[in-house]
């Protein structure tokens, strides 16, 4: 027998060499760091529009309540360098404040009815042109009027209450989709 002859069939390969391997990795990194920064500012547009959505209709639920209750609802705003809250209460300007924790602290006969804290935690802060706004009982009325802006890094949702308690949307440039511009 010609030792020319004797061969064995060639037996094709299965899987992925390293190298191939190491090559699909490195596309899938690169693609990947070029996706992250996309998913971070949608996680932000998504956070200021929860943000915006619950402040709107905590607005409308004080003003209902000043109303259900016959007596003037108060919506404070407190903004600090690692915080922002507002606390929904009964009393005078300044007499309800939130803590560190996100409670509420009140004093004389005020009561808290609700509190909303966002912390360093969260890219959303809450800043009011008026520290305060009183809601009326009687006539269902805001005063002042005031402008909230729900503020993330890269984007912002402005929440305009007018006299008669009625709150517009809208995104100071540059405008979040969707949003009217301010």
């Amino acid at each position: 027998m010609n030792p020319l002859q004797i061969r064995k069939p060639l037996r094709h390969q299965a899987g992925l060499t390293l190298v191939e391997l190491l090559i699909t990795l490195a596309v899938s990194a690169v693609a990947l760091g070029a996706a992250v920064p996309g998913f971070n500012q949608l996680r932000e547009r998504h956070q200021i529009e929860g943000a915006a959505a619950q402040l709107e209709t905590d607005i409308q639920h004080a003003r209902s309540l000043a109303v259900a209750r016959g007596a003037s609802v108060r919506m404070s705003f407190e903004t600090t360098a690692d915080a922002s809250c507002y606390v929904v209460h009964t009393g005078n300007a300044g007499d309800c404040r939130c803590t560190a924790r996100g409670d509420a602290v009140c004093r004389g006969n005020a009561q808290a009815m609700q509190t909303v804290r966002w912390g360093a935690e969260t890219s959303v802060q809450v800043a009011a042109n008026a520290p305060s706004i009183l809601f009326d009982a009687t006539r269902g009325t805001v005063t002042p009027t005031a402008t909230i802006r729900v503020q993330g890094r890269n984007a912002a949702i402005q929440q305009v209450v007018n006299i008669m308690g009625r709150v517009r949307s809208c995104s100071p440039a540059p405008a979040l989709p969707g949003y009217r511009a301010c």
